[in-house]
């Protein structure tokens, strides 16, 4: 908390300094194209006392640009929890898509991803240009205390220099015991361009300290869902951290029983570009132009991640039980960390001087890593005491080359990347990639296909030497190969959007209970997803927005997926008759088919392949909602997980009590949570 306090007070200062920070720097970089615009509406504000402001953002590997989105009509752009994932059970717990998506990227990876939604990364942190200041605060209270405070402040400091902060804090404490979370995130970016258009320099910081309480699903001893004394979930235990998760103190972030993760990552880019000069001269100013034809670019990153599993009171018979383990010290921890160091040296070329979004680029990098293996055996007065540390090194020098061109008339993106790693730990890994989009017109609709194969080293929890493997003998793993063929077609007057997707995959690596490493042959996944928008109404503000998805498993691959999940949105989209509002009301609804979904591993924190227990919706999820903007004020109303209201007899036979308590589950033994309402705004505004 000292840390989030510390920011309030950057943030507020930033602010109130910047607002004299821009004005009059001119019309001369106001007009940022939307190249491919991230966002459905631009954020303007005009008065007859200033200027509107114009904003936009890139990501450090892309050159389009894009607008920050403004809609109202679907919550999970400002919620961290996708509306395709399940979680299980709070706000910040570990979390999995229903659809199919394997790990598509090569190289050393350490393994842990159940957390990865909560996460800022590097490759999402946004480098923004603005013509003036700008501040965004986001604050969504929930059930139980449940709270995201979400902070955002950029400006240019000149025409060539923009700096950004933006930070988040997650605070669940659950409807069950042991499940609270705490999450804290912040980003740092900074970029500058010299005068003369040839040096450009980009830096980002990136930091996640991510806290989440593992209760391992609740105890089945008796049908606790539908007993009435039970009717307070926090009643109900659980299979970890026994009567130490029932605080729910929102100042409190300790959390005694479960994963911590965190991660520190420091990258700086520099690039310098060979071309020639011109200028472009008007009535009063002289604006220089720079046309590229070679850029030398060098990157460097520095990482740090920690991945913790603490159990301060631990249960034996569970560990014992579960984990098969004959010993739990007191206390019981695990804990992975890694150092990493990146190099990267590239050039690019341009064959059109006049469109930078056509290039080709060649480089090669080195990256140096060092993990700390260690296991928690007994406790003292002086504090935890660890065996012998267990330290591994290594290093991967690889290759990586791309072209990209995107026409000059905006048609046409073509996409060819490929990354080989020569020697090292993971050599032989390789990533290929090649995609092309057409926008054949606005009456025609965008076409994408696209390819991807991925040759990767086995994730280092399956590694003996991490601390996370608990199996009693060694597993040769062989490399995981993932081949993907896409296609995606929108037609914008049907209002309809069609895909799919073709999954080839060798040598999956998969858990098959708490802590077993298996390997599976050869199988094949279909994927197809359709997109559509009905609307009704004067001016089409009755909706029906539904997102519908068909999976299936070809052969004899380890992987349990509902074979149809489906959102429907249900809405009145508009204004109501008043020009500055903007309203969407209606309800937002989920629903899967029933599955032998997966189960959770609490010490490793992953998923695992189970064929026993059918995971059951009895309804679909339901939520009604009603959001609505005032300029740049935005506000959400949500009663979320409607559908678990029932009429349920008294346990004592005498009478009965309504509640909602008929809960669906997310996986076996974690439900959902009952009702929960949200409220939340997003306040935006220009100094």
């Amino acid at each position: 908390m000292r840390f989030f306090f510390v920011f309030i007070f950057v943030f507020i200062s930033c602010s109130a300094y910047s607002q004299g920070g821009l004005r009059g720097v001119g019309d001369r970089f106001r007009g940022v194209s939307n190249a491919g615009g991230g966002g459905g509406d631009t954020l303007g504000r005009r008065n007859k006392f200033e200027d509107s402001i114009t904003i936009s953002y890139r990501y450090l590997d892309t050159a389009r640009t894009y607008r920050l989105d403004s809609s109202i009509n679907d919550f999970t752009v400002k919620f961290p929890i996708p509306s395709d994932y399940y979680y299980l059970g709070n706000t910040g717990s570990a979390a999995q898509s229903f659809l199919f998506a394997p790990t598509m990227k090569a190289g050393w990876d350490p393994g842990f991803h159940a957390y990865d939604i909560y996460k800022y990364t590097i490759d999402n942190a946004r480098f923004f240009t603005s013509t003036r200041p700008y501040s965004q605060i986001s604050y969504m209270l929930g059930t139980r205390s449940e709270q995201l405070i979400e902070l955002m402040h950029t400006q240019n400091r000149t025409p060539n220099w923009n700096i950004g902060l933006q930070y988040r804090l997650i605070s669940a404490p659950g409807i069950n015991r042991n499940q609270k979370t705490s999450h804290n995130n912040y980003v740092v970016t900074n970029w500058v361009q010299s005068v003369n258009k040839r040096y450009r320099n980009y830096i980002a910081i990136v930091a996640n300290k991510l806290k989440a309480g593992e209760n391992g699903g609740i105890d089945t001893a008796l049908n606790y869902i539908d007993n009435t004394d039970y009717a307070q979930r926090i009643r109900i235990p659980t299979k970890l951290g026994g009567d130490a998760g029932l605080s729910a103190n929102f100042f409190s972030t300790d959390v005694p029983t479960g994963n911590k993760y965190d991660d520190f990552n420091a990258l700086m880019r520099q690039q310098f570009d060979l071309g020639r000069k011109d200028s472009l001269v008007t009535d009063s100013t002289v604006v220089p132009l720079f046309f590229p034809r070679v850029r030398l670019e060098h990157t460097i990153r520095y990482s740090a991640y920690r991945y913790l599993f603490s159990d301060e009171n631990p249960m034996a018979d569970y560990y014992k039980d579960v984990y098969q383990l004959e010993s739990a010290p007191s206390p019981f921890r695990r804990e992975d960390f890694w150092k990493e160091l990146m190099n990267d040296f590239s050039i690019y070329t341009f064959p059109d001087e006049k469109n930078t979004q056509q290039f080709l680029k060649v480089g090669v990098a080195m990256q140096n890593l060092k993990g700390i293996f260690r296991d928690a055996v007994t406790e003292t007065t002086d504090g935890v005491n660890y065996t012998d540390d267990v330290t591994t090194s290594g290093y991967n020098i690889l290759g990586h080359g791309e072209y990209r061109n995107r026409t000059k008339n905006q048609r046409w993106d073509l996409l060819a990347r490929g990354t080989l790693y020569f020697v090292g730990m993971n050599a032989g890994d390789y990533e290929a990639a090649a995609s092309i989009q057409s926008l054949l017109g606005k009456k025609i609709g965008s076409l994408t296909l696209g390819f991807e194969n991925v040759n990767r080293s086995p994730s280092y929890i399956t590694n003996p030497l991490s601390s996370f493997y608990l199996m009693p003998e060694n597993v040769d793993l062989k490399k995981e190969n993932t081949t993907h063929l896409y296609a995606h077609i929108y037609q914008p007057l049907l209002k309809l959007g069609l895909s799919g997707h073709y999954y080839l995959v060798n040598n999956y690596i998969y858990y098959t209970d708490f802590y077993t490493i298996n390997q599976a042959s050869l199988f094949n996944m279909l994927q197809i997803a359709a997109h559509k928008v009905f609307a009704a109404g004067k001016k089409d503000q009755f909706k029906w927005i539904s997102d519908t998805y068909f999976q299936q498993v070809i052969g004899n691959g380890p992987v349990n997926v509902p074979v149809v999940f489906t959102r429907n949105r249900f809405m009145y989209d508009g204004n109501l008759g008043y020009n500055n509002l903007k309203i969407a009301m209606g309800f937002d609804t989920r629903y899967r088919t029933n599955y032998k979904g997966n189960n959770y591993s609490p010490i490793l924190g992953q998923f695992f392949y189970q064929d026993e227990a059918t995971v059951k919706y009895k309804l679909p999820d339901i939520a009604a909602f009603v959001h609505f903007r005032i300029n740049s004020f935005r506000a959400f109303v949500r009663a979320e997980n409607l559908n678990t209201f029932r009429r349920l007899a008294n346990a004592n036979g005498k009478g009965s009590s309504f509640g909602f308590t008929n809960s669906n589950f997310a996986a076996p033994d974690y439900p959902y949570p009952g009702m929960i309402i949200r409220l939340g705004i997003v306040w935006g505004f220009v100094n």
